[in-house]
């Protein structure tokens, strides 16, 4: 049996970055301890102690001792979660052995993720949540092309013989992506234009380890959006639609 022990510390918050990382963690099966870290633009992640661990002062960032004694800093969630199951998940439970085809496979979705649904979603949650006023041009853009990326996924996801993105089973491109898009009604999307997707978020929530972690910080709401009208989400959106403009301000002027 893999060891389970380790030195893990993991400093979050209750956001789709966020929670790919104790989804994986819980996943593994690995101890760890977690910190909630407060959004940057609240004051927590820009201290000097933590731009130590994340020197772009945003979460997910982890330490840990590493194989020689010392410890090691990690941060941006892709390369957190590289780590971790190259580290600890010698039994491959939600990874490949390193070269393999599904390796490779697993890596084309992990970054197509990190490049494209989260970057795009991201936006689309800003001009449709943030924004001081409505944007049409914005939240079209942004909108258009998060819904053209979970076409992309339901696609691929129809060929599936498993319903997860890669193989036979669920893998850190299925966890990377998930907190995305079970967030996607903030976005303005529906997932019952996506059928795949859906049963797919459902697949992976049903999964001891990931139904967990993704309760880590904080109990996670996401799924509830979706039994929400518009005027409820931007309502929802008020309050934090205050500190996004107050933050960006802050960062123009350093």
């Amino acid at each position: 049996m893999a060891d389970t022990t380790s030195d893990i510390h993991l400093y979050t918050a209750a956001t789709p970055n966020g929670i790919k990382v104790s989804m994986l963690l819980e996943e593994l099966g690995l101890t760890y301890k977690a910190r909630t870290e407060t959004a940057p633009r609240r004051g927590g992640a820009q201290e000097p102690w933590f731009l130590e661990i994340n020197p772009n002062g945003r979460i997910p960032a982890l330490t840990d001792t590493f194989t020689d004694g010392a410890p090691i800093r990690l941060f941006e969630s892709g390369s957190i979660m590289q780590y971790l199951v190259d580290r600890y998940d010698t039994e491959h439970k939600v990874s490949y052995p390193h070269g393999s085809r599904e390796y490779w496979e697993v890596n084309n979705w992990l970054f197509w993720q990190m490049g494209g649904l989260g970057p795009m979603q991201g936006q689309a949650n800003h001009f449709t949540r943030y924004a001081p006023e409505k944007i049409e041009y914005g939240v079209n853009r942004y909108q258009n092309e998060t819904r053209r990326l979970y076409r992309v996924m339901d696609t691929h996801l129809s060929k599936s013989k498993s319903g997860y993105l890669v193989g036979d089973k669920c893998t850190i491109a299925d966890i990377a992506c998930w907190g995305w898009v079970a967030a996607a009604y903030w976005a303005g999307v529906s997932l019952d234009e996506y059928p795949h997707v859906d049963a797919w978020v459902a697949k992976i929530v049903a999964r001891p380890g990931s139904e967990k972690g993704r309760h880590v910080p904080k109990p996670h709401t996401s799924l509830e959006l979706r039994h929400k009208t518009e005027e409820e989400l931007d309502k929802s959106a008020a309050q934090s639609r205050a500190w996004v403009q107050a933050g960006m301000k802050e960062d123009a002027k350093r």
